[in-house]
């Protein structure tokens, strides 16, 4: 389990944090709230996926959907999307048949009660990640912390990474205070990346002394636009650890059984990208001695401009293909 947050310990809690006019940009279901607090226990951990611009191997999504299909969601609030998303900038799709209009993907941000594999109550806060007003948007998430008793913040995506398919994968974990962290070393330095509104929650509650952690999966940069449930797997057991639920992993097996399938077979047939994982899994072997063993590389590990430089290359390829469709 994890230690509560400062902000629980000391007992400030500000009785305005739930009534000011930010709350206004939610709605409130009553009778969702009523069950969430005949289940809910002190300390809850309210889990946040956001659909946004970057999530290499879909890991985000793919671990909502996971958590969506463990229960029967009940909803608590609902955001009003319109103050906080950009349609021009990311059009939802419609399909028009015939002569009519039949469906609309209807964008939607929400928190819903779900249960875990042992029957745990949770939260899910999911949906599109906001365009705009991003400042009112958490401190809106802030009020329904204080609200809903919460007393950790997880999240999970992916990131591109010059890593081998064939080798462990691994993450960075990240968070308002290091007793909330795993002990282990992390791969990055210093580097500068665009923001997402949910690391920027994590910043703001970092701030306000509340207790946010976020798990970013390393995924192999040449898979990164299509989804890996092996990552989000991944994801999951790690959430498992920072929280103490049981996210049941397993259940992703045979899709990612099915995904390695046909990312192995594609690689078959290109001797270049053959060639390029080979490279990379040199890489890995090499980074892990050089941690197991204290054994100086031979090479210089890539430096913060040119991970940056990656990133944007990665986020360069996402502009040229199609919007995120949410």
């Amino acid at each position: 389990m994890f230690p509560r947050s400062r902000a629980a310990i000391s007992g400030d809690v500000a009785p305005c944090s739930c009534h000011s006019d930010h709350m206004a940009l939610m709605t409130w279901d009553i009778d969702g709230v009523a069950q969430w607090a005949d289940r809910s226990g002190s300390d809850a951990v309210l889990v946040q996926s956001l659909r946004g611009f970057i999530d290499a191997g879909k890991v985000g999504r793919l671990v909502c959907e996971h958590i969506l299909g463990m229960s029967e969601p009940v909803r608590l609030a609902t955001f009003e999307i319109d103050e906080f998303l950009d349609y021009r900038s990311r059009r939802p799709e419609m399909t028009f048949s015939v002569n009519e209009w039949t469906s609309y993907d209807e964008p939607y941000l929400a928190i819903d009660m779900v249960t875990d594999a042992e029957g745990r109550a949770f939260l899910l806060l999911h949906g599109s990640e906001p365009d705009v007003r991003w400042e009112a948007y958490i401190r809106a998430v802030k009020g329904a912390v204080y609200k809903l008793g919460v007393g950790l913040t997880a999240g999970a995506h992916g990131i591109p990474m010059g890593v081998p398919h064939t080798k462990p994968l691994q993450s960075t974990v990240h968070g308002t205070r290091q007793d909330l962290l795993p002990d282990t070393s992390g791969g990055f330095g210093t580097v500068t990346v665009p923001a997402s509104a949910q690391n920027l929650l994590e910043y703001r509650f970092g701030q306000w002394g509340l207790d946010a952690v976020n798990v970013a999966v390393h995924v192999p940069y040449y898979v990164s636009q299509s989804a890996m449930p092996r990552a989000a797997q991944h994801a999951l057991v790690q959430l498992e650890g920072l929280t103490g639920l049981n996210l049941a992993p397993e259940g992703l097996d045979k899709a990612a059984d099915v995904a390695l399938s046909e990312i192995e077979s594609q690689i078959a047939d290109s001797e270049e990208v053959q060639a390029l994982v080979a490279t990379l899994e040199e890489q890995y072997e090499a980074m892990e001695a050089s941690r197991r063993d204290g054994i100086p590389l031979d090479r210089p590990l890539p430096t913060a401009d040119e991970l940056g430089a990656e990133f944007e290359k990665f986020l360069a390829q996402q502009r040229r293909e199609s919007p995120p469709q949410d």
